[in-house]
């Protein structure tokens, strides 16, 4: 009985390691530091890159995908935030029509300016009157406001990837003068004095993709072939992307008929 009572008790205490806890703290702590330093660098690199660079980075990041078109350099994403595609030409049709406010010259000739998104792309029509707003009557030879729009266009146009198409239009009335110089000599030198003010002054040498003259052949009213407003020139922004196809097999859409409507 007393053997028993003084035998030693021994009492085991386990003791708990900190690793068992919180070892992989650390880990998160120094990921998130790691993290915070990669973009302090990339930072510290854009700021000491030139204006190529970042735009090239900032193209990416809007467009990772690599799909963008690029402005005629090697670069995807640029543009200046312009509409590019089918979706935002209704946004490119706002800024055009902004830009052209700002000029008090054009305020008075705005309502011969006509912007439509159509089937084939943002078409902008610059309708004459009787006494000729952007072109001499019966000539080739641009008005001074004529010329100063067709400026003001180009500068915002140039800063698109789009493809650009030019065409000259006259209404159904011969053409008054040297027998062989008809209406089809003159819708074309119009189309084709518009394309040359505009490649002096911002759209890109292989950005007019085509200049057409179509005479009377696409008035656009029909019902009235003698209107001044059949005359006109018409710059077309071509849709990026090509017309979306119904089917396996079927073809693109064609495009909407020349003729708009007010």
């Amino acid at each position: 009985m007393n053997s028993q009572q003084n035998a030693p008790v021994i009492i085991v205490k386990k003791k708990g390691g900190h690793g068992g806890h919180h070892g992989g703290a650390w880990k998160v702590a120094y990921a998130d530091f790691v993290t915070a330093m990669m973009a302090l660098f990339l930072v510290l690199w854009l700021l000491a890159s030139d204006e190529k660079v970042r735009k090239a980075v900032g193209g990416y990041f809007q467009d990772p995908t690599g799909k963008g078109n690029l402005m005629g350099t090697t670069m995807a994403g640029t543009g200046e935030g312009l509409a590019l595609k089918r979706d935002d030409m209704a946004n490119l049709k706002e800024k055009l029509q902004q830009a052209l406010q700002q000029s008090m010259k054009l305020e008075r000739i705005r309502q011969n300016v006509q912007i439509t998104v159509t089937g084939e792309g943002l078409r902008i029509e610059l309708l004459e009157d009787e006494k000729g707003v952007f072109f001499e009557t019966g000539s080739a030879k641009p008005t001074p406001n004529g010329e100063e729009l067709i400026i003001r266009l180009a500068e915002e146009l140039g800063k698109l990837p789009n493809k650009i198409y030019l065409e000259g239009h006259t209404d159904a009335r011969p053409f008054s003068g040297d027998g062989n110089y008809t209406n089809w000599e003159l819708s074309t030198d119009r189309a084709n004095a518009a394309r040359r003010i505009m490649q002096a002054h911002g759209l890109r040498p292989d950005q007019v993709a085509q200049v057409r003259g179509y005479a009377d052949q696409r008035l656009r009213l029909p019902n009235d072939p003698y209107h001044p407003s059949n005359r006109r020139i018409s710059v077309i922004v071509q849709y990026l992307a090509a017309p979306e196809q119904t089917g396996e097999g079927s073809k693109p859409s064609k495009p909407s008929p020349v003729m708009l409507g007010h």
